[in-house]
């Protein structure tokens, strides 16, 4: 695998995402989004002792123990902003909080659901397509545009028909921001800051939904034309 050209820095944001080998679906159903889910959070954590599949073993009091002592020791890989799975690729926003934090982080994320998925789906190999891409957030202007378009994605890729819908989605940190779910896996203050209330932060997003869907058309068409 190609070394990086341009480094990870500790303390900066970045896009990070990758999809399926040759655009092939990698989630096929509820399960395998939940599975994802569950391991996104657990691998932001240094310093892990287990896998994510050794810890599913333990018992219920075994398992709330283990993450309890995580949550308190507090030490991190990387903070999620925020993130979106679709059927063949995902997005997340994310800054690094140790060197070498992402690409440890990616490392042990793509490993875990890449052995889950090769065991039920009884599939052998790569799933994701080589090296993860990143890119640097360079200032809060894009980082805000960046959280907008992730957020998006399900209704500008067609995922979902209807813009209420993604209001709902529930494979993005969207919900989470809107207060649609209780889910807490997102530091959702580098960009909630810059709002008023939350209801002026939906409203940021939603406001550029058809646009992005225009743009999502004509990407395709560029593309197949290539």
């Amino acid at each position: 695998m190609p070394l990086r050209t341009i480094p990870l820095v500790t303390g900066q944001f970045y896009h990070i995402f990758n999809r399926g080998i040759n655009k092939q679906p990698i989630f096929f159903g509820i399960r395998d989004y939940s599975r994802v889910m569950e391991i996104l959070p657990f691998y932001s954590f240094a310093n892990l002792t287990l896998r994510f599949s050794k810890f599913l073993l333990l018992s219920h009091d075994q398992r709330n123990d283990f993450w309890e002592s995580l949550q308190k020791q507090n030490k991190k890989l990387i903070e999620i902003i925020s993130f979106c799975f679709m059927p063949n690729h995902f997005h997340f926003l994310l800054i690094q909080k140790m060197d070498n934090g992402i690409s440890k982080f990616m490392s042990n994320f793509q490993n875990s659901y890449t052995r889950y998925f090769n065991t039920k789906y009884k599939k052998l190999g790569p799933i994701l397509q080589g090296q993860f891409k990143a890119v640097r957030v360079e200032d809060d202007n894009q980082l805000l545009h960046l959280s907008r378009y992730i957020h998006l994605n399900p209704y500008s890729s067609f995922v979902v028909k209807e813009i209420n819908d993604l209001l709902k989605y529930p494979w993005s940190s969207f919900p989470e921001y809107t207060g649609e779910s209780k889910s807490t896996i997102c530091n959702k203050k580098p960009v909630l800051s810059h709002f008023k209330n939350i209801k002026e932060y939906e409203k940021f997003v939603l406001d550029q939904a058809s646009y992005q869907r225009e743009l999502e058309k004509i990407k395709h068409l560029v593309l197949e034309k290539v």
